[in-house]
């Protein structure tokens, strides 16, 4: 039974913007996290306006409200832990605006990644951020993680992209920060707060985004290696001599058996290791780094090298990488993706940690993400139907964000704390800096309304 009267509400609304049944109250009540909880009601704003009004009422009537992308979190972090009202941005999905000549695209937060990129490639502009979910998460949802992904390397991650946001806060004030030129030292940086804030701070319901001019071509090496100590290696020599890719993944040899038992492809037989290269920019200047490149890796006898030019070319490469997550899941095993972050220098050691994490704990641990910037997905891969084996796996967590720590990484480089990583919060955050986080949450939520029960708690410990 709902804990809150909406009639109020709902009167403040148009028709369908709000919801209360019970379908509806399950579909949003989780992300593609384990945890799930089912708020008292969804509301579906088609505008900022609407928005106001939603957050003014639960301000004044102190009722828990949740904001929602597209659900394609792997963290909990959508997840309405203390019930309320879940605001669910996805009706909010107009593209206003792609500007050829100030490179500039103005966006509503439910507009899907790709459908911006794919927009803006139309004008020959370019959009970069791309996480793997780009077909099915919203800018909205990675303006709050700060999503990221492969060509994060290049080109950088949400945050980068970001010149201005229209935010409503937790008493319904609107606000304009930033704007739309790509510089701007008005003050201070007030929309990038809100960058990575999983929705405690406030809700961005329009993006001012950066664009860029549309690399003509591209093109991509695939390389299947005997260890991850000769992908490391490969890796340091592409950065010493003087390359910077778009791109550069890694993979380990558990992951790439279950790519090959998922295909059916042969491929990776007798590879430990996988990488994949990708250059972009003028044709001529990339046909000539990809041969010098080339004929860099052969130094170091790998198993095979292959080439791919071009969109599709490129395209054929990175179908494998995208099989990775899903031949995973295809062992029948939980897969607990962490998105762990240590410095380069450290990436051949995290590989090795995790073959010994694997071998103590008895548990497969699958390695594989974006070698360039030390962002790697650890899956910690369990049988969920064995107690047992569940708290192995805690055990592992602990130890893996422990070494993490201990080398100056980071516990998320991508998904964000959520739910999923505020057992180990403690340690990744000083007291200090924790208490800078309360401060700004008191500051901008003094009733601790947006998205309560994760990782800063409000004045009252909620």
């Amino acid at each position: 039974m709902s804990k809150h009267n909406f009639q109020s509400l709902q009167k403040l609304l148009k028709r369908g913007e709000l919801r209360t049944d019970a379908a509806t109250l399950e579909t949003y009540s989780g992300d593609k996290w384990f945890a799930v909880a089912q708020p008292e009601a969804v509301a579906f704003p088609r505008s900022t306006a609407a928005v106001s009004k939603i957050l003014k009422w639960a301000n004044k009537h102190q009722v828990p409200t949740t904001a929602r992308g597209a659900g394609h979190g792997y963290v909990g972090g959508c997840v309405p832990v203390r019930q309320g009202i879940v605001i669910s941005l996805e009706k909010m999905n107009r593209i206003r605006e792609i500007h050829e000549t100030d490179f500039v695209a103005v966006v509503q937060a439910g507009v899907i990644t790709a459908d911006l990129q794919s927009k803006a490639e139309e004008k020959r502009l370019c959009y970069p951020p791309d996480p793997a979910s780009r077909a099915n998460c919203s800018i909205g949802g990675n303006i709050a993680t700060n999503a990221g992904g492969p060509r994060c390397l290049k080109y950088g991650v949400t945050r980068d992209y970001l010149l201005g946001a229209e935010v409503v806060l937790a008493d319904g004030t609107i606000v304009q920060t930033g704007g739309r030129t790509h510089k701007n030292k008005t003050g201070f940086d007030l929309h990038r707060m809100f960058v990575g804030s999983e929705g405690l701070l406030g809700i961005v319901t329009e993006a001012t985004l950066k664009l860029i001019p549309l690399p003509p071509f591209r093109a991509a090496l695939s390389i299947g290696v005997e260890s991850t100590a000769m992908a490391a290696r490969i890796l340091g020599k592409v950065f010493q001599t003087g390359f910077l890719p778009s791109a550069l993944e890694i993979a380990d040899h558990f992951t790439l058996q279950a790519a090959m038992k998922r295909t059916g492809s042969n491929m990776f037989e007798g590879c430990e290791a996988h990488l994949i290269i990708e250059l972009d920019g003028q044709e001529p200047s990339v046909k000539s780094e990809l041969r010098a490149l080339t004929q860099l890796i052969r130094e170091e006898n790998p198993h095979f090298i292959k080439k791919g030019l071009g969109n599709e070319g490129c395209e054929k490469i990175w179908q494998i990488r995208r099989e990775f997550s899903y031949a995973l899941r295809d062992t029948g095993l939980t897969k607990l993706n962490e998105d762990i972050v240590v410095p380069r220098s450290r990436l051949e050691a995290l590989f090795k940690f995790a073959e010994r994490l694997q071998k103590k704990f008895g548990i497969p641990v699958a390695c594989f993400g974006h070698a360039g910037d030390g962002n790697i997905h650890v899956n910690v891969m369990i049988d969920k139907s064995d107690p047992q084996q569940e708290k192995q796996g805690r055990k592992v967590l602990d130890a893996l964000f422990a070494q993490v720590l201990k080398w100056n990484g980071a516990i998320t480089g991508e998904h964000g704390v959520g739910l999923a990583k505020m057992p180990w919060l403690d340690l990744a955050l000083s007291p200090e800096c924790m208490g800078l986080h309360q401060t700004l949450k008191a500051a901008l939520d003094p009733k601790g309304i947006l998205n309560p029960g994760k990782f800063v708690p409000d004045a009252r410990g909620r």
